[in-house]
C-alpha cells in the first residue's frame, strides 16, 4: 500500500497524520512493516494509548514551499468465515478488550434509544449469538445506503435513531450495529480500513476496479461470542449490495442480495486491509479536537485542518498492489 501526499497553499505551516495498516489478528490479518520518504523536518511513528492505531505523524518547517511524503506498507490479508454452527475452545476476551468493547464512544452511545432499541430488538434472545444475529437482521432490514452521504458518513448513532433516519454508508450502518450489540451486552467493534482488490466471489459492487484506491475506504464490524471469538459482520455491505450491485437497486429478495446477507454474518473476503478500530483519536500535535475515527489521511495547515474528504483537493492517493507471496 502506497499513501501519497502532496499539501498545497499552507500558509508556512503544515503537518500530516498518515493512518498505518497497522491492525492484527494473525489468523487473518499480519502487517509486516512501513517505510516513508519526503521532506518533513520531523516523521514519526505514533501509537494510540487506548487502541493502539498507529499513524505516521509529519511535520514540516515552517516555510516549506512543496510539503511531500510517501508512505509504504506491506501486509498480508485472508478470507476469513466463522462457522456459527461449530462452537469451540475460544480463550475468554480479556476483561479489559471486553471492557473496551463495550465502552461508549462519543458517537456511539450505549445508552437511551440506543439501549432501548437494542432491547426491543434482542428480546427473547438468550444468547449472545442470538442478539448478536437479531440486530444484524434488524440493521439489514431498516438501514439503508445514502448515496449522496458524505465519505464514509460519520456514524452518528443517536442522531440516526433519534431521527428516524437510517440512511448513511458504512461507517454508519456497521456504527449502529455496534452501538447496538454493546447496548445488547454484546462486545462489538468498528474496524476502519480499505478496499484493496476486486472481489472474487462476484460482486462488482464490493472491490476496487483499479489499483488506485485512493477513495476505497471502507468500515466493518465484529462481536465477541464465547465459543466463536471475535466474528466478522458486515450490514452495510449487504445494503451496498440491494443498492449498487448491477444493475443497481436490488431488492431484498434478490438472489444476490441473500447470498451477501447469508455470507456477512459471519465471514467476510479479504481484499480489504484494517487500519485499526479507534475511536475519537487525538491526534498527536494537533491543536484541534479529535477524530471520530482514523481511516483517511489528515492534515493541517496555518488555515486549519484540511477537508480529509476532498483527496484532488487536499492531493493524496493512496495505491494498492498485490505481491507475490
Amino acid at each position: 500500500l502506497v499513501t501519497s501526499l502532496a499539501l498545497k497553499d499552507t500558509g508556512g505551516k503544515a503537518q500530516a497524520w498518515v493512518p498505518l495498516p497497522a491492525f492484527s489478528e494473525p489468523d487473518w490479518f499480519r502487517p509486516s512493516g512501513h517505510s516513508f520518504v519526503g521532506n518533513g523536518s520531523v516523521a514519526e511513528i505514533v501509537r494510540d494509548p487506548v487502541y493502539g492505531a498507529e499513524v505516521l505523524h509529519v511535520v514540516w518547517a515552517d516555510g516549506e514551499a512543496a510539503p511531500v511524503v510517501e508512505v509504504t506498507s506491506t501486509f498480508a490479508s485472508r478470507d476469513r468465515a466463522v462457522d456459527l454452527a461449530a462452537p469451540g475452545a475460544v480463550a475468554p476476551l480479556s476483561q479489559a478488550d471486553r471492557d473496551l468493547a463495550l465502552k461508549p464512544t462519543a458517537l456511539i452511545p450505549t445508552d437511551g434509544i440506543v439501549k432501548t432499541t437494542a432491547d426491543k430488538i434482542a428480546a427473547g434472545a438468550t444468547t449472545d449469538l442470538a442478539k448478536a444475529r437479531a440486530i444484524y437482521e434488524w440493521v439489514v432490514e431498516n438501514a439503508y445506503r445514502n448515496a449522496a452521504t458524505r465519505g464514509c458518513g460519520i456514524g452518528d448513532v443517536k442522531a440516526m435513531l433519534e431521527s428516524g433516519n437510517l440512511g448513511g454508508k458504512c461507517a454508519d450502518i456497521n456504527a449502529l450495529y455496534v452501538g447496538l450489540a454493546r447496548a445488547a451486552g454484546v462486545p462489538a467493534r468498528d474496524l476502519y480500513g480499505l478496499r484493496i482488490a476486486p472481489s472474487k466471489f462476484g460482486y462488482a459492487s464490493l472491490g476496487p476496479k483499479t489499483e488506485v484506491v485512493t477513495k476505497a475506504q471502507h468500515c466493518r464490524a465484529e462481536v465477541w461470542l464465547e465459543g466463536f471469538g471475535w466474528v466478522p459482520v458486515d450490514p452495510a455491505d449487504v445494503r451496498k449490495v440491494v443498492l449498487e450491485e448491477p444493475p443497481g437497486k436490488n431488492r431484498l429478495d434478490d438472489p444476490k442480495v441473500v447470498a451477501a446477507r447469508a455470507g456477512l454474518f459471519g465471514s467476510w473476503e479479504g481484499n480489504w486491509l484494517a487500519y485499526n478500530d479507534a475511536h475519537d483519536v487525538a491526534r498527536p500535535g494537533s491543536g484541534g479536537p479529535p477524530v471520530e475515527f482514523l481511516m483517511y489521511p489528515q492534515a493541517e495547515t496555518a488555515a486549519g485542518r484540511l477537508d480529509c474528504l476532498d483527496p484532488d483537493t487536499f492531493a493524496y492517493t493512496i495505491k494498492a498492489v498485490e505481491l507475490s507471496a
